[in-house]
């Protein structure tokens, strides 16, 4: 981000996201209990802000993104969610492992890459001609991105699988770049989720370091918020992608051989389809977390990431967890409601950190005046509003033990998602065809 400034970090110009590798920066191109909805409560909000634990713990700590207190959990009907993570994540063959409990990494995409080279996801080696014809020699009619680890292009295999094709720097001189590039397919090659890109292959040959992965041709989050492409994205997909993304999450931290922590959260890595469906991307940072079955409780390791969407208290200890990955989440869902870039270096200074503002604003009563300008007021939109501006301040709460767990989040933002359509209800059907994109039945 540009104007970024972070503890104990340097900045190294380049384009609008920044990237944090211990004191430098690599540049990057490529952010609750359940309310009844009646209209007696909507009316009488003041006196309800008062009695509310979450406002009125976040109104001792002036100035503070989170709070350290949380209320109660819901009570939510686990059978439908557990069955969107296990239906989106594992195959119906996976097992728990002794006291874990955790799902093999097997998965709805094995061998099913429609691919001549008949392979499941990772196991590909490519050749260098392979490449080059995919790519028509690397054409700059191709290009399609540029970031920190290289230049990405569009390409198509020969059985007309269209894939994004990742090219590392010449230059690999710099080991952070290599250590990304490893760490970029030992991950991709663990994975396997609806909500994640598809992992093809790689190469790495000589001075040649590329990675194979889906093209997912809609742009990034981002840019839809941006209204780039000259749509807006109404409230109810964003709800939409927001589960996505937390389905995702919950997938790496809870569903894969070994917990993942992505470590880089933010809205242009994640990649929207042609129907609005959201898939995570961009693994260079990935780290596997500690099993649970050694007992330890963080990882310590060089602090990266992206300013804006950093863990503070990561940044501080150098200490990751999962708990990074929500807190990322939390700066992602204030995002998705207020349109804003973490951090709006043109705006006036008590603005230029959204999540601060955003939060400030919500414990002040005032969380409507955070919601995109883009976005249509109705006391749907105004509820959904505040559950998810709450949900952020618990994500966003200064230490690790008092955030919510990733499928946490995901049950909060599956009832939010409930309260806003029976809301809705009425004109449902008049909402665009983005927000419809929520009904479409998971058959995958």
């Amino acid at each position: 981000m540009r104007g970024a400034e972070a503890e104990g970090a340097s900045r190294r110009p380049n384009s609008d996201n920044w990237r944090f590798q211990s004191s430098d920066r690599t540049p990057d191109h490529s952010q609750s209990s359940t309310y009844s909805g009646s209209s007696a409560e909507r009316n009488n909000k003041a006196a309800e802000r008062g009695r509310n634990p979450v406002r009125t713990a976040a109104r001792t700590i002036a100035g503070m993104i989170g709070s350290c207190l949380a209320p109660p959990e819901l009570k939510t009907d686990y059978g439908a969610i557990d069955h969107e993570f296990k239906s989106s994540s594992v195959s119906s063959d996976t097992a728990s492992e002794s006291g874990g409990g955790r799902r093999s990494k097997k998965g709805i995409y094995s061998g099913s890459y429609n691919s001549t080279h008949g392979i499941e996801p990772g196991g590909f080696k490519f050749t260098m001609g392979e490449i080059f014809k995919a790519t028509r020699n690397f054409s700059p009619s191709l290009k399609i991105g540029q970031g920190g680890f290289g230049t990405v292009y569009k390409g198509r295999l020969e059985d007309g699988a269209m894939v994004a094709i990742k090219r590392a720097k010449k230059s690999m001189y710099d080991k952070h770049l290599s250590v990304e590039f490893q760490s970029e397919i030992q991950t991709l090659a663990r994975v396997e989720h609806l909500n994640l890109v598809r992992f093809y292959g790689y190469l790495e040959h000589d001075d040649e370091k590329i990675v194979v992965v889906e093209y997912v041709p809609n742009g990034t989050l981002r840019e839809h918020l941006d209204c780039l492409n000259g749509n807006i994205l109404d409230l109810a997909a964003r709800l939409d992608i927001a589960i996505d993304v937390a389905h995702a999450v919950t997938y790496l931290h809870m569903y894969t051989d070994r917990p993942i922590i992505h470590r880089d959260i933010k809205s242009s890595n994640i990649l929207l389809t042609e129907n609005l469906r959201a898939k995570v991307a961009d693994f260079g940072f990935a780290k596997l977390a500690p099993d649970s079955d050694s007992g330890a409780t963080h990882i310590s390791t060089q602090v990266k990431g992206t300013a804006g969407y950093l863990d503070p208290e990561y940044l501080k200890t150098y200490q990751l967890t999962e708990k990074s990955d929500v807190y990322s989440f939390g700066i992602l869902l204030v995002e998705l409601v207020s349109g804003r870039r973490p951090i709006e270096p043109k705006k006036e200074i008590k603005e230029r950190i959204t999540a601060r503002w955003a939060m400030k604003k919500f414990t002040e009563g005032d969380a409507i005046l955070t919601l995109d300008p883009v976005l249509t007021r109705n006391p749907a939109t105004n509820l959904a509003l505040e559950k998810i501006l709450e949900l952020s301040l618990q994500c966003l709460a200064p230490t690790r033990q008092t955030r919510p767990s990733m499928r946490r989040c995901a049950e909060i933002l599956w009832s939010i998602r409930r309260d806003f359509r029976e809301l809705s209800a009425p004109d449902f059907r008049s909402l665009s065809s983005h927000s419809q994109r929520g009904n479409i039945i998971r058959e995958e």
